[in-house]
Protein backbone atom coordinates (compact mmCIF):
# COMPACT_ATOMS: atom_id res chain seq x y z
CA UNK A 1 0.00 0.00 0.00
CA UNK A 2 1.31 3.60 -0.89
CA UNK A 3 2.78 5.28 2.66
CA UNK A 4 1.09 7.58 3.86
CA UNK A 5 1.91 11.50 3.09
CA UNK A 6 4.69 13.09 5.77
CA UNK A 7 5.23 16.33 7.13
CA UNK A 8 7.27 16.79 3.72
CA UNK A 9 4.49 15.95 2.11
CA UNK A 10 1.67 17.72 4.12
CA UNK A 11 4.47 21.22 3.59
CA UNK A 12 4.27 20.96 -0.13
CA UNK A 13 0.58 20.16 -0.42
CA UNK A 14 0.15 23.60 1.61
CA UNK A 15 3.14 25.82 0.33
CA UNK A 16 2.21 25.60 -3.63
CA UNK A 17 -1.43 26.31 -2.91
CA UNK A 18 -0.77 29.27 -0.68
CA UNK A 19 1.87 30.27 -3.42
CA UNK A 20 -0.53 30.03 -5.91
CA UNK A 21 -3.18 31.74 -3.71
CA UNK A 22 -0.84 34.90 -2.99
CA UNK A 23 0.52 34.87 -7.00
CA UNK A 24 -3.03 35.17 -7.85
CA UNK A 25 -3.92 38.05 -5.59
CA UNK A 26 -1.15 39.70 -6.48
CA UNK A 27 -2.23 41.71 -9.86
CA UNK A 28 -5.53 43.00 -8.25
CA UNK A 29 -3.00 44.16 -5.04
CA UNK A 30 -1.05 45.70 -7.40
CA UNK A 31 -3.87 47.25 -9.43
CA UNK A 32 -5.17 48.46 -5.86
CA UNK A 33 -1.94 50.49 -5.02
CA UNK A 34 -2.15 51.88 -8.32
CA UNK A 35 -5.09 53.59 -8.69
CA UNK A 36 -4.60 54.82 -4.89
CA UNK A 37 -1.21 56.47 -6.07
CA UNK A 38 -3.03 57.81 -9.31
CA UNK A 39 -5.88 58.79 -6.94
CA UNK A 40 -3.13 60.80 -4.34
CA UNK A 41 -4.29 58.12 -1.78
CA UNK A 42 -0.74 56.88 -1.18
CA UNK A 43 -0.30 55.59 2.72
CA UNK A 44 0.40 52.56 4.77
CA UNK A 45 -3.04 51.20 3.69
CA UNK A 46 -1.92 51.59 -0.02
CA UNK A 47 0.79 49.18 -0.26
CA UNK A 48 0.58 47.13 3.03
CA UNK A 49 -1.48 44.40 1.12
CA UNK A 50 0.86 44.49 -1.55
CA UNK A 51 3.97 43.76 1.18
CA UNK A 52 1.57 41.12 2.46
CA UNK A 53 1.12 39.50 -0.41
CA UNK A 54 4.71 39.42 -1.56
CA UNK A 55 5.73 38.25 1.95
CA UNK A 56 3.18 35.05 1.69
CA UNK A 57 4.80 34.41 -1.60
CA UNK A 58 8.04 34.49 -0.63
CA UNK A 59 7.46 32.33 1.98
CA UNK A 60 5.41 29.90 0.28
CA UNK A 61 7.92 29.52 -2.54
CA UNK A 62 10.75 28.86 -0.29
CA UNK A 63 9.04 26.10 1.72
CA UNK A 64 8.15 24.47 -1.32
CA UNK A 65 11.44 24.94 -2.92
CA UNK A 66 12.55 22.72 0.62
CA UNK A 67 9.67 20.61 0.38
CA UNK A 68 9.74 19.53 -3.42
CA UNK A 69 13.32 17.69 -2.96
CA UNK A 70 13.01 16.47 0.33
CA UNK A 71 9.27 15.08 -0.93
CA UNK A 72 11.25 13.27 -3.71
CA UNK A 73 13.70 11.69 -1.18
CA UNK A 74 11.48 10.15 1.09
CA UNK A 75 8.91 9.16 -1.68
CA UNK A 76 11.78 7.29 -3.43
CA UNK A 77 13.66 5.59 -0.50
CA UNK A 78 9.46 4.44 0.63
CA UNK A 79 9.46 2.99 -2.72
CA UNK A 80 12.89 1.16 -3.22
CA UNK A 81 12.25 -0.15 0.30
CA UNK A 82 8.80 -1.72 -0.68
CA UNK A 83 10.69 -2.95 -3.91
CA UNK A 84 13.00 -5.01 -2.60
CA UNK A 85 11.15 -5.98 0.21
CA UNK A 86 8.62 -7.41 -2.56
CA UNK A 87 12.24 -8.82 -4.52
CA UNK A 88 13.19 -10.22 -1.65
CA UNK A 89 9.36 -12.30 -0.78
CA UNK A 90 8.95 -13.33 -3.78
CA UNK A 91 12.11 -15.74 -3.41
CA UNK A 92 13.91 -17.62 -6.35
CA UNK A 93 10.69 -19.57 -6.88
CA UNK A 94 10.30 -19.03 -10.34
CA UNK A 95 8.21 -15.67 -10.06
CA UNK A 96 11.39 -13.99 -11.18
CA UNK A 97 12.19 -16.39 -13.61
CA UNK A 98 12.08 -15.34 -17.00
CA UNK A 99 11.22 -11.84 -15.94
CA UNK A 100 13.57 -8.94 -16.14
CA UNK A 101 17.80 -9.83 -15.94
CA UNK A 102 19.66 -8.33 -12.63
CA UNK A 103 20.94 -5.48 -14.08
CA UNK A 104 17.50 -4.31 -15.16
CA UNK A 105 16.20 -5.19 -11.98
CA UNK A 106 19.25 -2.96 -10.65
CA UNK A 107 18.33 -0.18 -13.30
CA UNK A 108 14.39 -0.25 -12.29
CA UNK A 109 15.55 0.15 -8.42
CA UNK A 110 18.20 2.80 -8.86
CA UNK A 111 16.55 4.59 -12.03
CA UNK A 112 13.00 4.22 -12.57
CA UNK A 113 12.23 4.42 -8.64
CA UNK A 114 13.71 7.50 -8.55
CA UNK A 115 12.11 9.11 -11.17
CA UNK A 116 8.54 7.87 -9.80
CA UNK A 117 9.80 8.51 -6.50
CA UNK A 118 9.75 12.58 -8.23
CA UNK A 119 6.04 11.54 -9.30
CA UNK A 120 4.14 13.30 -6.13
CA UNK A 121 5.85 16.80 -6.27
CA UNK A 122 5.58 16.98 -10.12
CA UNK A 123 2.04 16.15 -10.37
CA UNK A 124 1.33 18.96 -7.62
CA UNK A 125 3.84 21.67 -9.15
CA UNK A 126 1.70 20.74 -12.67
CA UNK A 127 -1.52 20.71 -10.81
CA UNK A 128 -1.02 24.10 -9.23
CA UNK A 129 -0.10 25.40 -12.07
CA UNK A 130 -3.35 24.64 -14.10
CA UNK A 131 -5.39 26.01 -11.20
CA UNK A 132 -3.10 29.31 -11.16
CA UNK A 133 -3.37 30.11 -14.71
CA UNK A 134 -7.54 28.92 -14.02
CA UNK A 135 -7.66 31.20 -11.93
CA UNK A 136 -6.05 34.40 -13.57
CA UNK A 137 -8.15 33.44 -16.45
CA UNK A 138 -11.24 33.68 -14.17
CA UNK A 139 -9.50 37.14 -12.47
CA UNK A 140 -9.20 38.55 -16.81
CA UNK A 141 -13.29 37.58 -16.65
CA UNK A 142 -14.58 39.60 -13.56
CA UNK A 143 -12.14 42.55 -14.89
CA UNK A 144 -14.13 41.93 -18.54
CA UNK A 145 -15.45 39.60 -20.27
CA UNK A 146 -13.86 40.59 -23.20
CA UNK A 147 -10.54 40.05 -21.89
CA UNK A 148 -11.62 36.42 -20.92
CA UNK A 149 -12.49 35.94 -24.62
CA UNK A 150 -9.00 37.24 -26.00
CA UNK A 151 -7.62 35.10 -23.89
CA UNK A 152 -9.54 31.84 -24.98
CA UNK A 153 -7.93 32.52 -28.69
CA UNK A 154 -5.19 30.87 -27.70
CA UNK A 155 -6.38 28.05 -25.11
CA UNK A 156 -7.99 25.75 -27.96
CA UNK A 157 -4.33 25.12 -29.62
CA UNK A 158 -2.76 25.34 -26.30
CA UNK A 159 -4.61 22.19 -24.55
CA UNK A 160 -3.92 21.05 -27.94
CA UNK A 161 -0.27 21.07 -28.03
CA UNK A 162 0.26 19.68 -24.08
CA UNK A 163 -1.81 16.51 -25.51
CA UNK A 164 0.22 16.13 -28.16
CA UNK A 165 3.47 16.30 -26.18
CA UNK A 166 2.37 14.47 -23.91
CA UNK A 167 1.14 11.52 -26.53
CA UNK A 168 4.70 11.34 -28.14
CA UNK A 169 6.80 11.46 -25.12
CA UNK A 170 5.35 8.90 -22.30
CA UNK A 171 5.90 5.98 -24.88
CA UNK A 172 9.26 8.16 -25.36
CA UNK A 173 10.04 7.97 -21.90
CA UNK A 174 8.99 4.44 -21.37
CA UNK A 175 11.29 2.96 -23.99
CA UNK A 176 14.38 5.22 -22.95
CA UNK A 177 14.40 4.09 -19.46
CA UNK A 178 13.39 -0.04 -21.19
CA UNK A 179 16.71 0.67 -23.33
CA UNK A 180 18.83 1.84 -19.74
CA UNK A 181 17.85 -1.47 -18.24
CA UNK A 182 19.00 -3.29 -20.83
CA UNK A 183 22.63 -1.62 -21.20
CA UNK A 184 22.61 -2.42 -17.52
CA UNK A 185 21.96 -6.09 -17.66
CA UNK A 186 24.59 -6.45 -20.35
CA UNK A 187 27.08 -4.30 -18.07
CA UNK A 188 25.83 -6.64 -14.87
CA UNK A 189 26.23 -9.97 -17.10
CA UNK A 190 29.61 -8.85 -18.54
CA UNK A 191 31.30 -7.86 -14.83
CA UNK A 192 30.20 -11.28 -13.33
CA UNK A 193 32.53 -12.84 -16.65
CA UNK A 194 34.93 -10.49 -15.99
CA UNK A 195 38.10 -13.06 -15.57
CA UNK A 196 36.40 -15.22 -19.10
CA UNK A 197 36.45 -11.80 -20.73
CA UNK A 198 39.95 -10.98 -20.61
CA UNK A 199 41.31 -14.28 -21.04
CA UNK A 200 39.42 -15.01 -23.65
CA UNK A 201 41.29 -10.91 -24.86
CA UNK A 202 37.46 -10.39 -25.66
CA UNK A 203 37.09 -6.91 -24.17
CA UNK A 204 37.00 -4.60 -27.27
CA UNK A 205 34.48 -7.47 -28.51
CA UNK A 206 32.39 -7.26 -25.35
CA UNK A 207 32.41 -3.76 -24.90
CA UNK A 208 30.77 -3.15 -28.12
CA UNK A 209 28.15 -5.82 -27.55
CA UNK A 210 27.70 -3.99 -24.13
CA UNK A 211 27.19 -0.47 -25.81
CA UNK A 212 24.97 -1.98 -28.55
CA UNK A 213 22.14 -0.16 -26.91
CA UNK A 214 23.58 3.24 -26.99
CA UNK A 215 22.70 4.76 -30.56
CA UNK A 216 18.56 3.31 -29.79
CA UNK A 217 18.97 5.30 -26.55
CA UNK A 218 20.70 8.11 -27.87
CA UNK A 219 17.36 7.80 -30.18
CA UNK A 220 15.16 8.16 -27.78
CA UNK A 221 17.37 10.89 -25.84
CA UNK A 222 17.19 13.11 -29.12
CA UNK A 223 13.75 12.56 -29.75
CA UNK A 224 13.04 13.95 -26.20
CA UNK A 225 14.97 16.97 -26.99
CA UNK A 226 13.25 17.91 -30.02
CA UNK A 227 9.77 17.25 -28.71
CA UNK A 228 10.43 19.44 -25.74
CA UNK A 229 12.59 21.76 -27.97
CA UNK A 230 9.35 21.76 -30.37
CA UNK A 231 6.76 22.48 -27.37
CA UNK A 232 8.79 25.37 -25.77
CA UNK A 233 9.22 27.55 -29.12
CA UNK A 234 5.46 26.74 -29.68
CA UNK A 235 4.41 27.68 -26.97
CA UNK A 236 6.56 31.02 -26.33
CA UNK A 237 5.20 32.08 -29.66
CA UNK A 238 1.52 31.11 -28.45
CA UNK A 239 2.23 33.04 -25.22
CA UNK A 240 3.15 35.99 -27.04
CA UNK A 241 0.21 36.00 -29.40
CA UNK A 242 -2.45 35.46 -26.20
CA UNK A 243 -0.86 38.46 -24.11
CA UNK A 244 -0.68 40.74 -26.95
CA UNK A 245 -4.09 39.97 -27.71
CA UNK A 246 -5.14 40.46 -24.39
CA UNK A 247 -3.33 43.78 -23.84
CA UNK A 248 -4.79 44.96 -27.05
CA UNK A 249 -8.23 44.63 -25.39
CA UNK A 250 -7.64 45.94 -22.40
CA UNK A 251 -6.08 49.34 -23.88
CA UNK A 252 -9.27 49.65 -26.23
CA UNK A 253 -11.40 49.04 -23.01
CA UNK A 254 -9.05 51.77 -20.66
CA UNK A 255 -9.17 54.20 -24.06
CA UNK A 256 -13.39 53.58 -23.54
CA UNK A 257 -13.10 54.35 -20.18
CA UNK A 258 -14.18 51.14 -19.52
CA UNK A 259 -10.96 50.03 -17.26
CA UNK A 260 -9.30 51.68 -14.61
CA UNK A 261 -5.28 52.12 -14.80
CA UNK A 262 -5.25 49.59 -12.32
CA UNK A 263 -6.85 47.02 -13.80
CA UNK A 264 -4.79 47.40 -17.03
CA UNK A 265 -2.10 46.27 -14.74
CA UNK A 266 -4.14 43.26 -13.06
CA UNK A 267 -4.77 42.31 -16.79
CA UNK A 268 -1.26 42.28 -17.90
CA UNK A 269 -0.24 40.12 -14.56
CA UNK A 270 -3.48 37.70 -15.15
CA UNK A 271 -2.71 37.32 -18.50
CA UNK A 272 1.04 36.29 -18.17
CA UNK A 273 -0.12 33.79 -15.62
CA UNK A 274 -2.90 32.85 -17.52
CA UNK A 275 -0.02 31.70 -20.15
CA UNK A 276 2.05 29.65 -17.98
CA UNK A 277 -0.48 27.03 -18.41
CA UNK A 278 0.87 26.41 -22.15
CA UNK A 279 4.55 26.80 -20.73
CA UNK A 280 4.81 23.75 -18.37
CA UNK A 281 6.88 21.92 -20.49
CA UNK A 282 9.05 20.94 -17.93
CA UNK A 283 6.75 20.29 -15.31
CA UNK A 284 5.07 17.87 -18.09
CA UNK A 285 8.41 16.58 -18.77
CA UNK A 286 8.62 15.65 -14.92
CA UNK A 287 5.17 13.88 -14.49
CA UNK A 288 5.75 12.24 -17.89
CA UNK A 289 8.97 11.07 -16.38
CA UNK A 290 7.63 10.09 -13.15
CA UNK A 291 4.60 8.57 -14.50
CA UNK A 292 6.98 6.05 -17.05
CA UNK A 293 9.23 5.23 -14.09
CA UNK A 294 6.21 3.70 -11.95
CA UNK A 295 5.16 1.64 -14.64
CA UNK A 296 8.48 0.11 -15.03
CA UNK A 297 8.24 -0.52 -10.67
CA UNK A 298 4.49 -1.32 -10.76
CA UNK A 299 5.65 -4.24 -13.52
CA UNK A 300 7.92 -5.37 -10.52
CA UNK A 301 5.49 -5.12 -7.54
CA UNK A 302 2.79 -6.49 -9.37
CA UNK A 303 4.57 -9.62 -9.27
CA UNK A 304 2.60 -12.20 -6.72
CA UNK A 305 4.74 -14.16 -4.38
CA UNK A 306 4.67 -18.06 -5.04
CA UNK A 307 1.56 -19.14 -2.63
CA UNK A 308 2.43 -21.26 0.14
CA UNK A 309 0.55 -23.02 2.89
CA UNK A 310 -0.09 -23.69 6.45
CA UNK A 311 0.90 -27.61 7.22
CA UNK A 312 3.76 -28.81 8.60
CA UNK A 313 5.41 -32.45 8.31
CA UNK A 314 4.72 -35.32 9.80
CA UNK A 315 6.35 -36.28 13.13
CA UNK A 316 9.26 -38.83 13.02
CA UNK A 317 9.67 -38.37 9.05
CA UNK A 318 13.16 -39.65 7.56
CA UNK A 319 13.14 -36.78 4.69
CA UNK A 320 12.28 -38.82 2.06
CA UNK A 321 11.99 -36.50 -1.37
CA UNK A 322 10.01 -37.07 -4.34
CA UNK A 323 9.06 -35.66 -7.80
CA UNK A 324 6.02 -36.67 -9.41
CA UNK A 325 5.90 -35.70 -13.18
CA UNK A 326 7.98 -32.75 -13.03
CA UNK A 327 8.62 -30.40 -15.48
CA UNK A 328 10.47 -27.06 -15.30
CA UNK A 329 10.47 -24.82 -18.27
CA UNK A 330 12.00 -21.74 -19.67
CA UNK A 331 9.17 -19.97 -21.79
CA UNK A 332 8.48 -22.49 -24.58
CA UNK A 333 11.96 -24.70 -23.47
CA UNK A 334 11.78 -27.59 -21.34
CA UNK A 335 14.69 -27.76 -18.86
CA UNK A 336 14.15 -30.37 -16.87
CA UNK A 337 11.58 -33.38 -16.93
CA UNK A 338 9.12 -34.72 -17.20
CA UNK A 339 10.67 -36.98 -14.28
CA UNK A 340 10.11 -38.74 -11.34
CA UNK A 341 12.52 -39.35 -8.59
CA UNK A 342 12.02 -40.99 -5.18
CA UNK A 343 14.65 -40.21 -2.67
CA UNK A 344 14.63 -42.75 0.30
CA UNK A 345 14.75 -40.87 3.56
CA UNK A 346 18.24 -40.68 5.31
CA UNK A 347 19.83 -41.76 1.66
CA UNK A 348 22.31 -39.76 0.16
CA UNK A 349 21.52 -39.56 -3.91
CA UNK A 350 24.27 -37.54 -6.18
CA UNK A 351 23.12 -35.78 -9.27
CA UNK A 352 25.46 -36.41 -12.03
CA UNK A 353 25.35 -35.16 -15.48
CA UNK A 354 27.25 -33.04 -17.69
CA UNK A 355 26.78 -29.26 -17.66
CA UNK A 356 23.44 -27.90 -18.60
CA UNK A 357 21.59 -31.43 -17.92
CA UNK A 358 19.54 -30.14 -14.62
CA UNK A 359 21.41 -30.86 -11.71
CA UNK A 360 21.56 -28.00 -10.14
CA UNK A 361 17.61 -27.02 -11.06
CA UNK A 362 16.25 -30.57 -9.28
CA UNK A 363 18.51 -29.87 -6.54
CA UNK A 364 16.84 -26.40 -5.95
CA UNK A 365 13.52 -27.97 -6.29
CA UNK A 366 12.64 -29.65 -2.64
CA UNK A 367 13.39 -26.11 -0.85
CA UNK A 368 11.07 -24.37 -3.36
CA UNK A 369 14.02 -21.86 -5.19
CA UNK A 370 12.50 -23.07 -8.01
CA UNK A 371 9.01 -24.39 -8.14
CA UNK A 372 8.24 -26.75 -11.10
CA UNK A 373 5.87 -25.89 -14.06
CA UNK A 374 4.15 -29.35 -13.98
CA UNK A 375 3.91 -31.93 -11.01
CA UNK A 376 4.43 -31.96 -7.44
CA UNK A 377 7.34 -32.06 -5.11
CA UNK A 378 7.14 -33.73 -1.91
CA UNK A 379 8.50 -34.44 1.75
CA UNK A 380 7.82 -37.41 4.22
CA UNK A 381 4.53 -37.37 1.56
CA UNK A 382 3.53 -33.37 1.81
CA UNK A 383 3.68 -31.21 -1.07
CA UNK A 384 6.55 -28.19 -0.41
CA UNK A 385 3.90 -26.31 -1.62
CA UNK A 386 2.10 -27.00 0.65
CA UNK A 387 4.11 -26.43 3.45
CA UNK A 388 4.57 -22.92 6.01
CA UNK A 389 7.49 -21.05 4.73
CA UNK A 390 8.94 -21.61 8.38
CA UNK A 391 8.32 -25.55 8.41
CA UNK A 392 9.96 -25.67 4.99
CA UNK A 393 13.12 -23.69 6.46
CA UNK A 394 13.20 -26.09 8.98
CA UNK A 395 12.62 -29.06 6.63
CA UNK A 396 15.47 -28.16 4.05
CA UNK A 397 19.08 -26.96 3.94
CA UNK A 398 21.40 -25.62 1.66
CA UNK A 399 25.03 -25.37 0.49
CA UNK A 400 26.24 -23.30 -2.69
CA UNK A 401 29.39 -22.76 -4.38
CA UNK A 402 29.17 -19.32 -3.35
CA UNK A 403 27.38 -18.95 -0.77
CA UNK A 404 25.55 -15.53 0.40
CA UNK A 405 27.13 -14.03 3.87
CA UNK A 406 23.97 -12.25 5.18
CA UNK A 407 24.18 -9.90 8.73
CA UNK A 408 26.47 -7.48 9.63
CA UNK A 409 29.07 -9.73 11.17
CA UNK A 410 30.29 -13.16 10.73
CA UNK A 411 28.20 -14.17 13.89
CA UNK A 412 25.24 -12.84 12.26
CA UNK A 413 26.03 -13.93 9.15
CA UNK A 414 26.02 -18.17 10.71
CA UNK A 415 22.83 -17.91 12.12
CA UNK A 416 23.13 -19.94 14.79
CA UNK A 417 26.50 -21.68 13.98
CA UNK A 418 28.89 -22.20 17.06
CA UNK A 419 32.69 -23.39 17.26
CA UNK A 420 31.96 -27.32 16.52
CA UNK A 421 30.17 -26.41 13.37
CA UNK A 422 32.84 -24.01 12.32
CA UNK A 423 35.79 -26.77 13.21
CA UNK A 424 33.41 -29.64 11.22
CA UNK A 425 33.63 -27.47 8.28
CA UNK A 426 37.06 -26.28 8.48
CA UNK A 427 36.30 -22.65 9.21
CA UNK A 428 37.53 -22.50 12.93
CA UNK A 429 41.23 -21.81 11.53
CA UNK A 430 41.01 -18.77 9.36
CA UNK A 431 37.90 -17.26 11.54
CA UNK A 432 40.49 -17.19 14.56
CA UNK A 433 42.84 -15.20 12.16
CA UNK A 434 40.23 -12.39 11.64
CA UNK A 435 40.75 -8.79 12.89
CA UNK A 436 37.54 -9.18 15.59
CA UNK A 437 37.28 -13.22 14.87
CA UNK A 438 33.56 -13.75 15.27
CA UNK A 439 32.59 -10.10 15.42
CA UNK A 440 34.53 -9.02 12.27
CA UNK A 441 31.97 -7.15 10.13
CA UNK A 442 31.15 -8.73 7.17
CA UNK A 443 32.50 -5.43 4.76
CA UNK A 444 35.90 -6.04 6.03
CA UNK A 445 36.06 -9.64 4.77
CA UNK A 446 38.83 -10.83 2.19
CA UNK A 447 37.45 -14.54 1.88
CA UNK A 448 38.83 -17.25 -1.01
CA UNK A 449 36.06 -19.34 -2.53
CA UNK A 450 36.90 -21.85 -0.39
CA UNK A 451 36.76 -19.88 2.54
CA UNK A 452 33.20 -19.00 1.83
CA UNK A 453 31.99 -22.37 1.02
CA UNK A 454 32.99 -23.64 4.60
CA UNK A 455 30.99 -20.45 5.99
CA UNK A 456 28.24 -21.85 4.59
CA UNK A 457 29.23 -25.28 5.38
CA UNK A 458 29.21 -24.10 9.29
CA UNK A 459 25.78 -22.05 8.90
CA UNK A 460 24.16 -25.26 7.34
CA UNK A 461 25.63 -27.68 9.74
CA UNK A 462 23.89 -25.83 12.53
CA UNK A 463 20.45 -26.04 11.30
CA UNK A 464 19.19 -29.79 11.87
CA UNK A 465 17.10 -30.14 8.67
CA UNK A 466 15.87 -33.29 7.35
CA UNK A 467 16.89 -32.64 3.78
CA UNK A 468 20.45 -31.61 3.09
CA UNK A 469 21.34 -29.95 -0.84
CA UNK A 470 24.28 -29.43 -1.46
CA UNK A 471 24.99 -27.86 -5.09
CA UNK A 472 28.70 -28.13 -5.32
CA UNK A 473 29.32 -26.68 -2.08
CA UNK A 474 32.99 -28.09 -1.56
CA UNK A 475 34.32 -26.84 -5.40
CA UNK A 476 36.63 -24.32 -3.71
CA UNK A 477 38.54 -26.92 -1.69
CA UNK A 478 41.41 -28.46 -2.17
CA UNK A 479 41.60 -32.40 -2.22
CA UNK A 480 42.45 -32.77 0.94
CA UNK A 481 40.14 -30.66 2.96
CA UNK A 482 37.17 -31.57 0.98
CA UNK A 483 38.25 -35.26 2.18
CA UNK A 484 38.23 -33.74 5.54
CA UNK A 485 34.91 -31.84 5.29
CA UNK A 486 33.24 -34.59 3.54
CA UNK A 487 34.11 -36.95 6.44
CA UNK A 488 32.67 -34.04 8.75
CA UNK A 489 29.47 -33.61 6.69
CA UNK A 490 29.12 -37.77 6.89
CA UNK A 491 29.34 -37.51 10.40
CA UNK A 492 26.81 -34.61 10.88
CA UNK A 493 24.32 -35.37 8.47
CA UNK A 494 24.24 -38.98 9.12
CA UNK A 495 20.68 -40.44 8.75
CA UNK A 496 19.48 -37.19 6.85
CA UNK A 497 18.29 -36.81 3.19
CA UNK A 498 21.17 -35.79 0.99
CA UNK A 499 20.73 -34.64 -2.34
CA UNK A 500 24.43 -33.94 -3.22
CA UNK A 501 25.34 -32.35 -7.06
CA UNK A 502 28.22 -34.12 -8.00
CA UNK A 503 31.08 -33.29 -10.00
CA UNK A 504 33.55 -35.80 -8.85
CA UNK A 505 33.46 -39.65 -9.31
CA UNK A 506 34.52 -40.18 -5.55
CA UNK A 507 31.83 -37.91 -4.63
CA UNK A 508 29.78 -40.39 -6.54
CA UNK A 509 30.76 -43.11 -5.58
CA UNK A 510 30.33 -42.46 -1.74
CA UNK A 511 26.67 -41.96 -2.24
CA UNK A 512 23.51 -44.52 -1.80
CA UNK A 513 22.61 -43.64 -5.09
CA UNK A 514 23.12 -41.88 -7.94
CA UNK A 515 20.29 -40.09 -10.61
CA UNK A 516 21.77 -39.57 -13.71
CA UNK A 517 20.55 -36.45 -15.92
CA UNK A 518 21.12 -36.26 -19.38
CA UNK A 519 19.34 -33.04 -21.23
CA UNK A 520 17.17 -32.70 -18.24
CA UNK A 521 16.10 -36.13 -18.55
CA UNK A 522 16.25 -38.84 -16.24
CA UNK A 523 18.78 -41.42 -17.62
CA UNK A 524 18.84 -43.81 -14.74
CA UNK A 525 18.90 -44.54 -11.03
CA UNK A 526 21.64 -46.69 -9.37
CA UNK A 527 24.69 -47.20 -7.61
CA UNK A 528 27.97 -45.36 -9.08
CA UNK A 529 29.15 -49.00 -9.49
CA UNK A 530 26.44 -50.54 -11.75
CA UNK A 531 26.34 -47.17 -13.68
CA UNK A 532 30.23 -47.72 -14.56
CA UNK A 533 29.05 -50.26 -16.58
CA UNK A 534 27.52 -47.99 -19.36
CA UNK A 535 30.12 -45.69 -20.99
CA UNK A 536 27.60 -42.59 -21.85
CA UNK A 537 27.68 -42.68 -17.86
CA UNK A 538 31.43 -42.47 -17.98
CA UNK A 539 31.58 -39.87 -20.53
CA UNK A 540 29.55 -37.49 -18.73
CA UNK A 541 31.16 -38.19 -15.28
CA UNK A 542 34.27 -36.99 -17.10
CA UNK A 543 32.74 -34.18 -18.39
CA UNK A 544 31.73 -32.71 -15.30
CA UNK A 545 35.03 -33.67 -13.68
CA UNK A 546 37.15 -32.01 -15.69
CA UNK A 547 34.80 -28.86 -15.77
CA UNK A 548 34.80 -28.87 -12.08
CA UNK A 549 38.58 -29.38 -11.82
CA UNK A 550 39.35 -26.10 -14.52
CA UNK A 551 36.75 -23.95 -12.63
Amino acid sequence: MPRRPTGWTLALGIALPVDAAATLALPAVLAGAVDAVLGHRSGPGAVLPLALVLSAAAAAGAVAAAAGPACSAEATADLRGRLVRHLLALGPGGRLHGGPPPGDLAARLLGSAGDAGGRRPAVLGAATALLTSVGAILGLALLSPWLALAFFAGVVPGVLLIRLFLRHTGPVFARYQEVQGELAARLTGALAGLLSIHAARAGQREAARVLAPLPELSAAGHALWAAQRRTAWQATLLIALVEVAVLTTAGALLADGALAPGALAAAAGWAALGAGLFEQVESLVGVAHARAGRARVDELLALAPAPSGTAVLPAGGRGEVELRGVVVRDGERVLLGPLDLTVPGGRTVALVGRSGSGKSLLAALPGRLRDPDEGTVLIDGVPVSALAPSELRHAVGHAFARPALVGRTVREALAGAGPAEAASARADGFLQRLPRGWDTPLDELRLSGGELQRLGLARLLARPTRVVVLDDATSGLDLATEYQVTEALDRATHGRTRLVVAHRAAVAARADLVAWLDAGRLRAVAPHTVLLAHPDYRAALSDTTLRATTA
